[in-house]
């Protein structure tokens, strides 16, 4: 059953990759990639028989520009991710995907973050980059921690995106998603059915602070995301 679920999931990323490839191309500014990814997502949920669980705060308003930090512990995150942040989102990714072909090529079109981890001066525009889409309506997903957690535990944050948010002055919405490693974890290819949870949090006004403030930001998103994770323990 796996195997047919790791085919089927293959054939949607194609089939619906080349089509966000083309309206992409035929309707340029117009945020077509994440209707598509949406669906794309959907699907991918419905055939691995994952069930979604979002809960947000009051104060989170998905029309407003912003930068969403998660934690990341599998590849059931993107999806489950995509369908809960009701956004006109861009996600910061690492390079290596752009290589990968329709996929990698979809995530070009859309205008997504490609950040050089070996080259600091194209990490750098990548966050200029960022700033600019910012301000221009678009939101920003980060995964803070850089990779993917093996354990489930929250590993080291990385400080690009917190200067990026900084940078734009942007707020910052604290993400918790749990359920991904029993799903699909790091390092297999066997697919379980199960929940995923995510919890989004109250933003984080970043109006005030600069680059010197990003230890602070740094550990308050932390703070934030593990009482998330905490919470959702207990549902």
């Amino acid at each position: 059953m796996s195997l047919i679920r790791l085919v089927l999931i293959a054939l949607y990323t194609a089939v619906l990759g080349s089509v966000a490839i083309i309206l992409s191309l035929l309707l340029p500014g117009v945020p077509v990639f994440i209707r598509v990814a949406r669906v794309w997502s959907w699907l991918i949920l419905r055939t691995s028989g994952v069930r979604l669980v979002v809960t947000h705060s009051p104060a989170y308003d998905p029309s407003r520009p912003s930068i969403y930090m998660s934690n990341h512990q599998s590849l059931f995150d993107v999806p489950s991710l995509t369908l809960a942040i009701r956004a006109d989102l861009k996600f910061v990714t690492k390079r290596e995907l752009l290589f990968i072909p329709i996929f990698g090529w979809s995530l070009w079109c859309a205008g997504f973050l490609f950040v050089d981890r070996k080259r600091r001066d194209r990490a750098v525009r990548s966050l200029a980059q960022g700033s600019r889409k910012i301000r221009a309506g678009a939101s920003i997903l980060a995964f803070p921690e850089g990779t993917r957690s093996p354990t489930g535990e929250l590993l080291p944050f990385k400080k690009g995106a917190f200067v990026l948010a900084l940078e734009a002055g942007a707020p910052v919405v604290p993400v918790s998603i749990s359920g991904g490693t029993s799903v699909l974890s790091k390092g297999s290819l066997r697919i379980r059915p199960g929940v995923v949870r995510i919890s989004i949090g109250e933003p984080i006004e970043t109006t005030g602070m600069n680059v010197d403030d990003r230890d602070r930001l740094m550990a308050l998103v932390r703070e934030r995301i593990l009482t998330g994770l905490a919470g959702s323990r207990g549902l």
